[in-house]
C-alpha cells in the first residue's frame, strides 16, 4: 500500500477554502454501488478530478485530497474499488484490502469512474479530469483509452502494466510523476508508457524521492509535493 492511517496529502502552495465535502454513494452502469467522497469548490474553476486512490481503496487519505483540490477551485469526487465484493465500509489498515483487490477489473474500475465522471458533469463541470496513486495511477492513465470525454489522466507513482495494455486507444493526454527513487517501480518501466503513448505524455520525475514521496509528514520531500501541484495545476489550466 501507499498511504497509512497516518498519511495526509499536502495542500497545494496558495490554497484557498473548500465550500463543503460529504460521503456519499455512487451507482455504476452494471449497478455496483460504490463508496465515495465529494468536496466542492468555494470558488470553482470549472474543472473536477476523479481520485483514484491506491490499493487500501477510499481511506482518509483520499478523502483529505479530494478537499485539497477543492481548495485550488477543482470539485473532487474520490471512488472505492470494493463495492462489489466487500461487505464493510472501513478502509483503515485493519481493512484486508489485497483479496478485494484481485477481483477487481479494469471494467469495473471504468464503470466507477464513469459514475463518479457523470455526477461531477451533472454537477456543472466543464472538464474532468483523473489523478491516482500506484494502483490507482496506472489505473488513471488507463482511463484516457477506457472513460471517452476526459481532460487528462493523472498518476502518481502508477504500475504502467494496465495502462500499456490498452496505450493504441488513448484519447486524453497524460501527466506522469514518477518518484526517481521508488523501490517498487521502476523509472524505465514508467518512461516506456510515455514513449508507447499517442498522446502528449508529460513524463516528470523526482530525482530521490520515494514511492508515497507526496505525504506531508514527509519533511524531507515537501519540495517535490509542492513541484507536483505546481505541475497539475499547470496540466489542469493546459487541459481543461
Amino acid at each position: 500500500m501507499c498511504h497509512s492511517d497516518d498519511s495526509r496529502p499536502p495542500s497545494a502552495p496558495g490554497a484557498g477554502a473548500a465550500r463543503s465535502s460529504t460521503e456519499l454513494e455512487l451507482t455504476a452502469a452494471d449497478g455496483n454501488v460504490l463508496l465515495a467522497f465529494e468536496a466542492r469548490a468555494a470558488e470553482p474553476t470549472g474543472a473536477s478530478i476523479v481520485v483514484l486512490p491506491d490499493v487500501r481503496g477510499l481511506h482518509e487519505f483520499y478523502k483529505d485530497l479530494a478537499v485539497r483540490f477543492a481548495e485550488v477551485g477543482v470539485d473532487a469526487v474520490a471512488v472505492d474499488y470494493f463495492g462489489r465484493t466487500a461487505d464493510t465500509a472501513d478502509r483503515t489498515d485493519a481493512f484486508a484490502f489485497m483479496p478485494h483487490v484481485q477481483q477487481t477489473s479494469p471494467e469495473g474500475v471504468a464503470a466507477d469512474i464513469a459514475a463518479a465522471v457523470a455526477h461531477l458533469r451533472e454537477a456543472g463541470a466543464t472538464s474532468v479530469f483523473t489523478v491516482g496513486f500506484c494502483f490507482g495511477g496506472g489505473y488513471s492513465w488507463r482511463q484516457s483509452a477506457d472513460t471517452p470525454g476526459l481532460a487528462g489522466c493523472i498518476g502518481f507513482y502508477g504500475r504502467p502494466q494496465s495502462a500499456l495494455e490498452v496505450v493504441e486507444r488513448m484519447q486524453a493526454p497524460l501527466l506522469m510523476l514518477v518518484a526517481g527513487a521508488d523501490a517498487h517501480i521502476p523509472v524505465e518501466d514508467t518512461r516506456a508508457l510515455a514513449d508507447a503513448a499517442p498522446v502528449p505524455a508529460e513524463f516528470v520525475v523526482f530525482e530521490g524521492a520515494p514511492h508515497s514521496f507526496f505525504d506531508r509528514s514527509y519533511d524531507e520531500h515537501a519540495a517535490a509535493a509542492d513541484q507536483a501541484w505546481a505541475r497539475i495545476r499547470q496540466f489542469v489550466l493546459a487541459h481543461a
